[in-house]
Protein backbone atom coordinates (compact mmCIF):
# COMPACT_ATOMS: atom_id res chain seq x y z
CA UNK A 1 0.00 0.00 0.00
CA UNK A 2 1.76 3.15 -1.22
CA UNK A 3 1.89 6.10 1.17
CA UNK A 4 -0.10 9.20 0.26
CA UNK A 5 0.53 12.90 0.89
CA UNK A 6 -2.34 15.39 0.67
CA UNK A 7 -1.70 19.08 -0.03
CA UNK A 8 -4.55 21.54 0.43
CA UNK A 9 -4.65 24.88 -1.42
CA UNK A 10 -1.65 23.78 -3.50
CA UNK A 11 -1.50 25.10 -7.07
CA UNK A 12 2.13 24.73 -8.18
CA UNK A 13 2.69 21.15 -7.05
CA UNK A 14 6.11 22.07 -5.63
CA UNK A 15 5.18 20.78 -2.20
CA UNK A 16 4.60 17.31 -3.60
CA UNK A 17 7.90 17.00 -5.48
CA UNK A 18 10.08 15.31 -2.80
CA UNK A 19 7.26 12.93 -1.91
CA UNK A 20 6.57 11.99 -5.53
CA UNK A 21 10.29 11.48 -6.16
CA UNK A 22 10.32 9.02 -3.25
CA UNK A 23 7.51 7.02 -4.85
CA UNK A 24 4.58 8.42 -2.87
CA UNK A 25 1.15 9.16 -4.31
CA UNK A 26 0.26 12.82 -3.89
CA UNK A 27 -2.92 14.89 -4.14
CA UNK A 28 -2.83 18.66 -4.70
CA UNK A 29 -6.21 20.30 -4.19
CA UNK A 30 -6.94 23.84 -5.35
CA UNK A 31 -9.83 25.70 -6.96
CA UNK A 32 -7.37 27.36 -9.39
CA UNK A 33 -6.48 24.14 -11.22
CA UNK A 34 -7.85 24.37 -14.75
CA UNK A 35 -9.06 20.79 -14.52
CA UNK A 36 -8.51 17.56 -12.59
CA UNK A 37 -5.53 15.68 -14.02
CA UNK A 38 -2.59 13.45 -13.09
CA UNK A 39 1.13 13.84 -13.69
CA UNK A 40 2.97 10.67 -12.70
CA UNK A 41 1.99 9.94 -9.10
CA UNK A 42 0.70 13.48 -8.47
CA UNK A 43 -3.03 14.13 -8.88
CA UNK A 44 -4.10 17.75 -9.33
CA UNK A 45 -7.70 18.06 -8.25
CA UNK A 46 -9.80 21.10 -9.09
CA UNK A 47 -12.01 21.30 -6.03
CA UNK A 48 -13.16 23.51 -3.19
CA UNK A 49 -11.82 22.21 0.13
CA UNK A 50 -15.16 23.03 1.70
CA UNK A 51 -16.79 20.30 -0.38
CA UNK A 52 -14.08 17.76 -1.31
CA UNK A 53 -13.44 14.88 1.09
CA UNK A 54 -10.81 12.10 0.92
CA UNK A 55 -11.98 8.58 0.25
CA UNK A 56 -11.62 5.83 2.85
CA UNK A 57 -8.60 4.45 0.98
CA UNK A 58 -6.97 7.88 0.84
CA UNK A 59 -7.51 8.38 4.57
CA UNK A 60 -5.92 5.02 5.36
CA UNK A 61 -2.90 5.69 3.14
CA UNK A 62 -2.32 9.33 4.11
CA UNK A 63 1.04 9.69 5.85
CA UNK A 64 1.51 13.44 5.47
CA UNK A 65 -0.65 16.56 5.20
CA UNK A 66 0.13 20.19 4.46
CA UNK A 67 -2.10 23.19 3.78
CA UNK A 68 -1.42 26.65 2.40
CA UNK A 69 -4.65 28.62 3.00
CA UNK A 70 -5.12 31.83 1.00
CA UNK A 71 -3.76 34.70 3.07
CA UNK A 72 -5.24 37.61 1.08
CA UNK A 73 -7.46 38.80 3.90
CA UNK A 74 -5.46 37.59 6.89
CA UNK A 75 -1.84 38.72 6.36
CA UNK A 76 -0.90 41.64 8.58
CA UNK A 77 1.06 43.11 5.66
CA UNK A 78 -2.32 44.13 4.24
CA UNK A 79 -3.76 45.39 7.52
CA UNK A 80 -4.33 48.89 6.15
CA UNK A 81 -6.91 47.42 3.77
CA UNK A 82 -8.83 45.34 6.34
CA UNK A 83 -11.69 47.78 6.86
CA UNK A 84 -12.34 48.11 3.15
CA UNK A 85 -12.47 44.36 2.58
CA UNK A 86 -15.45 43.76 4.83
CA UNK A 87 -16.42 41.02 7.22
CA UNK A 88 -17.45 38.42 4.62
CA UNK A 89 -13.98 38.20 3.05
CA UNK A 90 -12.41 37.98 6.49
CA UNK A 91 -14.87 35.26 7.51
CA UNK A 92 -14.18 33.30 4.32
CA UNK A 93 -10.43 33.36 4.90
CA UNK A 94 -10.82 32.21 8.48
CA UNK A 95 -13.16 29.43 7.30
CA UNK A 96 -10.58 28.14 4.79
CA UNK A 97 -7.90 28.14 7.48
CA UNK A 98 -10.26 26.38 9.90
CA UNK A 99 -10.94 23.67 7.32
CA UNK A 100 -7.19 23.06 7.06
CA UNK A 101 -6.96 22.78 10.85
CA UNK A 102 -9.83 20.29 10.90
CA UNK A 103 -8.18 18.19 8.18
CA UNK A 104 -4.87 18.16 10.02
CA UNK A 105 -6.59 16.78 13.10
CA UNK A 106 -8.84 14.42 11.14
CA UNK A 107 -6.11 12.72 9.09
CA UNK A 108 -3.90 12.03 12.11
CA UNK A 109 -0.69 12.14 10.08
CA UNK A 110 2.31 14.50 10.44
CA UNK A 111 1.34 17.85 9.03
CA UNK A 112 1.46 21.63 9.05
CA UNK A 113 -0.49 24.70 7.97
CA UNK A 114 1.49 27.55 6.43
CA UNK A 115 0.66 31.25 6.37
CA UNK A 116 2.56 34.51 6.55
CA UNK A 117 2.36 36.60 9.69
CA UNK A 118 -1.39 36.88 10.01
CA UNK A 119 -4.33 37.62 12.26
CA UNK A 120 -4.74 33.86 12.85
CA UNK A 121 -2.35 34.35 15.76
CA UNK A 122 -5.10 36.44 17.37
CA UNK A 123 -8.12 34.39 16.32
CA UNK A 124 -6.65 30.95 17.07
CA UNK A 125 -3.12 30.60 18.46
CA UNK A 126 0.43 31.68 17.79
CA UNK A 127 2.45 29.66 15.23
CA UNK A 128 4.66 26.83 16.39
CA UNK A 129 7.56 27.80 14.11
CA UNK A 130 8.69 30.78 12.03
CA UNK A 131 11.21 30.48 9.20
CA UNK A 132 12.36 31.92 5.86
CA UNK A 133 13.02 30.10 2.55
CA UNK A 134 16.68 31.15 2.90
CA UNK A 135 16.93 28.99 6.02
CA UNK A 136 17.06 25.89 3.78
CA UNK A 137 19.33 26.92 0.90
CA UNK A 138 21.57 23.88 1.43
CA UNK A 139 18.63 21.98 -0.04
CA UNK A 140 17.87 24.53 -2.78
CA UNK A 141 20.23 27.49 -3.47
CA UNK A 142 17.59 29.25 -5.59
CA UNK A 143 15.53 29.81 -2.44
CA UNK A 144 17.91 32.45 -1.10
CA UNK A 145 15.21 34.98 -0.33
CA UNK A 146 13.38 36.24 2.74
CA UNK A 147 9.71 35.65 3.43
CA UNK A 148 8.63 35.37 7.03
CA UNK A 149 6.64 32.16 7.14
CA UNK A 150 4.57 30.87 10.05
CA UNK A 151 3.83 27.20 10.62
CA UNK A 152 1.11 25.68 12.75
CA UNK A 153 1.95 21.98 13.19
CA UNK A 154 0.54 18.89 14.84
CA UNK A 155 2.28 16.65 17.35
CA UNK A 156 3.59 14.24 14.70
CA UNK A 157 5.42 16.87 12.64
CA UNK A 158 9.19 17.24 12.92
CA UNK A 159 10.49 20.73 12.12
CA UNK A 160 13.60 20.46 9.93
CA UNK A 161 16.87 21.90 11.18
CA UNK A 162 17.95 25.16 9.59
CA UNK A 163 20.46 24.52 6.78
CA UNK A 164 21.66 27.77 5.22
CA UNK A 165 24.31 28.03 2.55
CA UNK A 166 26.07 31.19 3.73
CA UNK A 167 28.27 31.28 0.62
CA UNK A 168 25.22 32.62 -1.28
CA UNK A 169 25.33 35.92 0.56
CA UNK A 170 22.43 37.82 2.08
CA UNK A 171 18.91 36.73 1.09
CA UNK A 172 17.11 39.00 -1.37
CA UNK A 173 13.60 40.41 -1.02
CA UNK A 174 12.11 39.25 -4.33
CA UNK A 175 8.75 38.54 -2.71
CA UNK A 176 8.34 42.13 -1.60
CA UNK A 177 9.45 43.36 -5.04
CA UNK A 178 7.26 41.00 -7.07
CA UNK A 179 5.82 42.89 -10.02
CA UNK A 180 2.10 43.78 -9.92
CA UNK A 181 -0.14 41.64 -12.06
CA UNK A 182 -2.60 38.75 -12.08
CA UNK A 183 0.10 36.19 -11.17
CA UNK A 184 1.64 38.18 -8.30
CA UNK A 185 -0.35 36.36 -5.62
CA UNK A 186 0.64 32.90 -6.87
CA UNK A 187 4.30 33.90 -7.27
CA UNK A 188 4.37 35.18 -3.69
CA UNK A 189 2.64 32.11 -2.28
CA UNK A 190 4.58 29.38 -4.15
CA UNK A 191 6.09 26.88 -1.72
CA UNK A 192 9.93 26.92 -1.47
CA UNK A 193 11.36 23.64 -2.78
CA UNK A 194 14.24 23.60 -0.32
CA UNK A 195 11.95 23.80 2.68
CA UNK A 196 9.80 20.90 1.46
CA UNK A 197 12.89 18.75 0.78
CA UNK A 198 14.05 19.48 4.31
CA UNK A 199 10.58 18.62 5.64
CA UNK A 200 10.58 15.27 3.86
CA UNK A 201 14.06 14.44 5.12
CA UNK A 202 13.30 15.39 8.73
CA UNK A 203 10.00 13.54 8.89
CA UNK A 204 10.70 10.44 6.83
CA UNK A 205 14.35 9.93 5.82
CA UNK A 206 15.47 10.67 9.38
CA UNK A 207 13.01 8.14 10.78
CA UNK A 208 14.35 5.53 8.36
CA UNK A 209 17.92 6.24 9.48
CA UNK A 210 16.98 5.90 13.16
CA UNK A 211 15.08 2.66 12.52
CA UNK A 212 18.08 1.22 10.71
Amino acid sequence: MRPLAIFLYELSGKSAEPFAQAGWDCICIDTQHERTWTDGTVAYIKADARHWKPSRDQMERCRFFAAFPPCDHLAVSGARWFKGKGLYLLAQSIELFAIAADWMDYLESPGFIENPVSTISTYWRKPDHICHPSDFTVWEPRDNYSKKTCLWVNDGFVMPTTARDYSLGAPDDRIHKAAPGPNRKNIRSATPSGFMRAVFDANFNEQARVAA
